[in-house]
This record gives C-alpha cells, structure tokens and sequence, in this order.
C-alpha cells in the first residue's frame, strides 16, 4: 500500500513536470503587442529617470525613447497618489498641521529624488549671475552649488512649508494639487518637444532629438487638456486660478529660455516645472483661504 502511494506521487510529478515545461516552452513563444512593448519600454525609461522609484530598466535606444515624454505625466500621476494618501493618512490621525505640511512638501521630493530641484538650483544660480548667454550656460554646467542656488532653494522649501500648512484638509484642495502634478509634467514636457533648445547636448537634446515630436506634442497636448478641465471642473474657481498660474509660469519659461539661454535645457525644465509647482500651490492656498473669509 505504501508502494501505492509512492507511485500514484510519482505520476502526478510526472505530469506536473510535463505541464510545467509546456508552459515554460509556451511562454517563450508569446509575443506581446509591438504598441505594449513601446509603452512599456517609455515609461521604463520616464520612472528611470525622472524617478526614485524601483523600474524596470531599459535600454535609451530609439525605440524606448522615441515616445518616453508622453510617460512623463505618470511620474506626476505617482506624486499625485503619494499626496493624496498622505492627505489621508494626516487627516485619519488628525496630524499637526506641521507635519502634514512636512508630508505633503517632502513626498514629491523622495518620490523623484529632487531631480527638478537640481536643474531649479542650477538655473537660479545662472540667472543670478547677470553674465552673458555662454557664462549663464558654463553655469548650468558646473556641478558646484552656489551662494544664489542655496538661498532659492531654502527659499522654495520655505514657501511650499509654509503653503502645504496653510492647505485645507479637504478632497478639494489635496485632488486639485494631485491634478497639479500630472498637468505641469504635461506641459514640461510639450515643451521639450516643441520649444527651442539651447545646445545639441544634454538631457533635454537627448529626449527631444529622439522623441516623435509630432505624436509626442499630440498626446501631451491631450493630457494638457483633460487635466486642465478635471482641474476646472473639479476645483471650480481654485482650478482657474491654478490653470492661470500654471500658463504664466510657462509664459515665464519661454521667455526666460530665449532671451537668458537661447533655448530650454534639462535645468532649465527643473527650473519650470518646480516653479510651476509652487506657483499652482500658491493660487490654490490663496483661492480657499478668500473663500473661507468670504463664506
């Protein structure tokens, strides 16, 4: 009876085996879709890039770059779902408004890994240079951080403190800043791909020259849009102020990029979307707090 047992095992390791070699030979055969391997293939190198998260890595060949801007909103798409689970997570343990703020200022940064914030240092440090184009470019170049690239950046995290305390812990208020980081990416990067750069080097040049620019400005002219009427829709009056604040701060980059640098760089969309940042968190801040005394 034993023997029995042993052999009936046997039979079904037997079979066991055979299935599992069918399925290992059988999945060797599977092609995924040419259309998912490419959206994969960008969004690999978006999060690997513009991310402090774990991604799978992928190689910067023509295929894989070609539409990795159009991924980009799905780095704001994260920061967005951090932001608003820590809102959650605040408002359930009924947090000091400190460290709500230090969650809700922080979160984007670990997130990305303060890249944006390099190029924002960068640039502020060029900007305030008043040398000319080729001085302010050698700038952005330098890997030393100086006296202005620190005073900004305390600067910056001072007021987006300050700004998240001063948040109302509403659905209203954390879903229109989690709106807010899918459309600055958005418009981040339309504007690699339809904005003159500064040099034929860098980051910036490298994702410009190898994107389908025609497609690339289609699809983020359409995330543009549906994240600029969610955040109408949604925030009402906050929104347009938002959507206000975010086209002056890409009216500011444009301007700023050709006469100071003779184009974007990769600094120089830092610059932009950390700026833009705070800018739509300012409109929002003060178009709750004028309701609240209006109401």
């Amino acid at each position: 009876m034993k023997w029995e047992k042993v052999h009936i095992w046997d039979g079904w390791a037997a079979r066991l085996k055979k299935r599992a070699a069918a399925l290992k030979t059988k999945g060797k055969a599977i092609r995924w879709p040419a259309r998912l391997q490419t959206a994969a293939g960008a969004a690999a190198v978006a999060f690997g890039m513009y991310s402090a998260l774990p991604a799978p890595r992928a190689e910067w060949d023509e295929k894989n770059m070609r539409y990795a801007l159009c991924a980009f909103p799905l780095v704001g798409a994260v920061c967005g779902l951090a932001f608003g689970a820590w809102g959650w997570l605040a408002a359930a343990l009924g947090l000091p408004a400190a460290l709500r703020a230090a969650g809700f200022c922080l979160l984007p940064v670990w997130v990305t890994g303060g890249i944006h914030l390099d190029g924002y240092a960068d640039t502020c440090d060029a900007l305030a240079s008043y040398g000319d184009r080729e001085k302010r470019l050698a700038i952005l170049k330098d890997p030393h951080c100086g006296a202005f690239a620190v005073i900004r950046l305390c600067s910056w995290f001072v007021a987006d403190f300050a700004l998240c305390a001063a948040l109302p812990l509403d659905v209203r208020s954390v879903g229109c800043m989690q709106l807010a980081f899918i459309l600055e990416r958005a418009i981040s990067g339309w504007a690699v791909a339809a904005l003159p750069l500064a040099k034929h080097s860098g980051l910036a040049y490298a994702f410009s020259a190898a994107a389908d620019r025609g497609r690339v400005k289609a699809v983020l002219t359409g995330v543009i849009l549906l994240s600029a009427m969610a955040l109408v829709g949604f925030g009402g009056a906050a929104g347009w102020a938002m959507l206000a604040a975010a086209l002056a701060a890409l009216r500011r980059y444009t301007v700023v990029s050709r006469r100071d640098f003779g184009g974007i760089t990769g600094d120089l969309a830092g610059w932009f979307l950390q700026s833009c940042e705070l800018w739509m968190l300012a409109a929002l801040v003060a178009v709750r707090l004028l309701e609240g005394v209006l109401a």
